[in-house]
């Protein structure tokens, strides 16, 4: 009887203590629950887009043999502009510009020739106040490294050591429509026609005289620099093909415009022309 009267006793102070306690985790709770709330929407938010709405993603087609280039600025350019994500189609100039009249998604041109870039000026798919010629190259003849027989002049791609002289695909590669108005100033064309290997670009040319698919090939000065299979044996004589440019453009249909014209300034910087510099181009002399 004593146990249950003590008990009896000691239920309302238990109460006393009980009830600051429930009411302290009912608040807890409340709080949680409002807190997650927001840290919840925060997270669906990002999921949803918000983190990347800010972001915009710079189509560019582009010249293959700017490949190793543009991937750097690719890197200090996204560091710099956070806001803008750069994709890089790299393919021959004449694919590039066949891809653009049929509607592929692009907001930059990078060719390797004007004459792609003048088709498309001419069909209004470029903006002619956001268009300028932006780099010059050179031709020279690549052989591979361990080669001894190396050609000293156009003239000795005659020696029956040359059996396979592989040049880009003259109509959509412009490094292949310089070799080729090479061979036809040397009047060696039609002489070398049964040892020529057309490509689809020219890294394939570089490709094709690295494993030894070619016994030489024409390819541009900056190909031969990044490579350490070929060495150069000779630079082609710049008067007897057109003038190597390489001329930039914003797409007149681009949709991010202010982005595209923000890059394509980037790429006319001292800083941007340093790293061209770096892989073998030189900069456009003012007013060609």
């Amino acid at each position: 009887m004593s146990f249950l009267h003590k008990n009896k006793a000691d239920k309302p102070r238990m109460m006393k203590y009980h009830l600051p306690i429930l009411m302290i985790l009912l608040v807890a709770a409340l709080t949680a629950c409002s807190s997650g709330s927001p840290a919840d929407s925060n997270s669906s938010k990002q999921q949803g887009g918000w983190a990347s709405s800010g972001t915009t993603e710079l189509t560019v087609s582009a010249a293959a043999s700017l490949t190793d280039s543009l991937q750097e600025i690719q890197n200090r350019y996204e560091q710099k502009f956070p806001n803008v994500k750069l994709t890089f189609n790299f393919a021959a100039s004449g694919t590039l510009q066949k891809q653009i009249e049929q509607g592929a998604p692009a907001d930059l041109f990078l060719s390797a020739g004007s004459k792609q870039m003048q088709a498309l000026v001419k069909q209004k798919l470029i903006d002619p106040d956001h268009q300028t010629n932006l780099l010059t190259n050179e031709l020279v003849l690549v052989v591979p490294k361990d080669s001894t027989d190396i050609p000293a002049s156009i003239q000795d791609l005659q020696k029956s050591t040359v059996k396979r002289l592989a040049i880009g695909t003259p109509e959509s590669v412009p490094a292949g429509m310089y070799a080729q108005q090479s061979l036809q100033a040397a009047k060696l064309w039609d002489t070398l026609q049964s040892r020529i290997v057309q490509t689809k670009d020219v890294k394939q040319v570089l490709s094709y005289v690295e494993t030894g698919n070619a016994d030489a090939g024409f390819v541009y000065k900056t190909d031969a620099l990044e490579s350490d299979g070929v060495k150069i044996a000779f630079t082609a004589d710049p008067n007897s093909h057109d003038p190597i440019v390489y001329p930039a453009g914003v797409l007149a249909g681009t949709t991010h415009r202010e982005e595209a014209a923000q890059f394509y300034a980037y790429l006319q910087t001292d800083e941007a022309q340093a790293v061209f510099e770096k892989y073998g181009f030189s900069r456009v002399v003012s007013g060609s």
